[in-house]
């Protein structure tokens, strides 16, 4: 891990694996163009990891005497901290809304996507088989809500979409191959999303 006593106090410093949530925190921060300093881990897990999050998972977001481990967490702190590049809209009103659409993309996507991309330690063939098609039929089924707008539900580039992009780009990991005639709306919204620059920097 680096040493956060070599790195300015006021500096962020992302702890991240490959996974999903830690590629969702990486679209974040360059999407609201942040400098941060990025320590990649992998299968070990250093013990001083323990010490940020009791959860011993990743990823985690460190700032100063700060230490953040949960996605939406790490994404309210950042939107009120950083106030440009803001994905989230202006009003009251319009940001509960966009919260709420947040919530159900987690709760009725991002549910599904995770247990298609657990562990094989952990990997259930039976609930995976179920919630691959669970997952493909209703990505299907909405495909054409992401004709209305560019981006979700939305002219702008926002939360939803940060969430949902690095699900997207792991279609093929889950083995999900959505048919292109009915899903073009949503094959159209994944090449806007995946050729952004942020989107490009996130995976590299």
């Amino acid at each position: 891990m680096i040493d956060a006593n070599d790195i300015p106090s006021s500096q962020l410093i992302l702890y991240a694996d490959d996974g999903y949530d830690s590629h969702v925190v990486r679209l974040l921060l360059e999407e609201k163009k942040l400098a941060y300093y990025l320590s990649r881990l992998h299968s070990e897990r250093p013990e001083d990891l323990t010490e940020l999050n009791p959860y011993h998972s990743l990823p985690v977001l460190q700032q100063r005497d700060i230490a953040l481990y949960e996605i939406n967490v790490i994404f309210e702190y950042l939107e009120e901290r950083y106030h440009t590049n803001k994905l989230l809209p202006e009003t009251p009103q319009e940001r509960a809304q966009f919260r709420q659409l947040a919530w159900r993309i987690q709760r009725d996507w991002l549910s599904l996507g995770k247990r298609l991309l657990m562990h094989p330690d952990s990997f259930n063939k039976g609930q995976a088989a179920i919630a691959k098609k669970q997952l493909s039929d209703s990505l299907i089924t909405l495909s054409p809500l992401f004709a209305h707008k560019s981006y979700f539900m939305a002219d702008e580039f926002g939360w939803c979409d940060v969430l949902l992009a690095p699900l997207l780009w792991r279609l093929d990991e889950m083995g999900i191959e959505l048919p292109h005639a009915i899903s073009r709306p949503l094959f159209d919204y994944q090449t806007r999303v995946f050729e952004r620059d942020s989107f490009q920097k996130s995976i590299r």
